[in-house]
């Protein structure tokens, strides 16, 4: 029998574990595309790694199903394999998101301290990309090839809203596209003073975040101890004998569909939904709007 179940999870895991290696062989070669595809590229990632973790859910789920004799047992071992990731990473995207906000902040300083120099804004920005903060240097680094390759100023500067895809980018980006129109100077003040905006969002959005990492915490150690309970008790054939009828199935896929319920609800009261951008297209009126305010 112990030989038998092996073979059947070795039958398993090998096609899964070639289906992993070529969807990372993928996301690489995704990743090595131009900088003009690259949101496209972290798109199509994201889709390899998404159905490399359903296929290995799928493979966990078949083998636990095949173990315990319990389909409930199985899909909540897939479930779990989906579902943990997100509960143990909450709060992991905000916190990108607001790292991306503060590099914008900083290269926005750069930039304008590069301008107090005389420098013109073409080269300013093409001369921000060495020095561009980590979190945002991909999309820098393109707007510079962007404009080196002689694309007009203001449709660079769209391109690179686009890639940033912020409400906070679309404020310095706004500064940009009206000082390339219309020539003046001021540019470095303004773009300061943009900064400054920017760093009080950056400050608010921290402290929101301190206070949401309360109850992330409180979940996380409900999941894992809830898990470790359990894990424990599976291996105690009598406290788990009720379970194996058909009502003991569907109370426990009852109680499993009411604990993924609290948590999905505790995950989303916890993120916050992305500002909306105003920068969505090259409108005269939609700059000059936001500006007169």
């Amino acid at each position: 029998m112990t030989t038998t179940l092996l073979a059947a999870a070795a039958g398993i895991l090998v096609p899964v574990g070639v289906v992993v290696c070529v969807a990372g062989i993928r996301r690489t070669d995704i990743r090595q595309r131009s900088a003009r595809s690259n949101r496209l590229s972290t798109g199509r990632s994201y889709v390899a790694s998404r159905r490399a973790r359903l296929l290995v859910a799928l493979a966990v789920g078949i083998l636990v199903w095949a173990v315990s004799s319990w389909p409930v047992a199985g899909l909540l071992a897939a479930a779990t394999v989906i579902g943990l990731p997100v509960v143990l990473g909450a709060g992991t995207k905000e916190q990108r998101r607001i790292d991306r906000i503060e590099a914008i902040e900083e290269w926005t300083r750069r930039l304008s301290d590069v301008l107090v120099a005389g420098a013109g804004l073409e080269q300013a920005v093409t001369t921000s990309v060495a020095t561009a903060p980590e979190a945002i240097r991909p999309e820098v680094s393109a707007l510079g090839a962007r404009l080196a390759a002689r694309w007009p100023a203001e449709q660079a500067l769209h391109a690179f809203a686009d890639d940033m895809d912020d409400a906070s980018a679309d404020l310095v980006v706004s500064a940009l596209v009206l000082a390339a129109r219309r020539r003046g100077p001021g540019l470095s003040r303004v773009l300061v003073s943009v900064a400054d905006s920017v760093a009080e969002d950056v400050a608010a959005r921290r402290r929101v975040e301190a206070e949401r990492a309360k109850p992330r915490a409180t979940a996380k150690a409900v999941t894992l101890i809830t898990l470790a309970v359990v894990a424990i008790g599976s291996l105690n054939t009598t406290y788990v004998a009720p379970y194996r009828s058909a009502l003991g199935q569907l109370v426990l896929a009852a109680v499993a569909v009411g604990f993924a319920a609290c948590l999905t609800w505790i995950h989303r009261l916890t993120i916050s939904p992305p500002e909306p951008r105003f920068l969505g297209g090259t409108s005269d009126d939609a700059l000059s709007a936001r500006w007169s305010r």
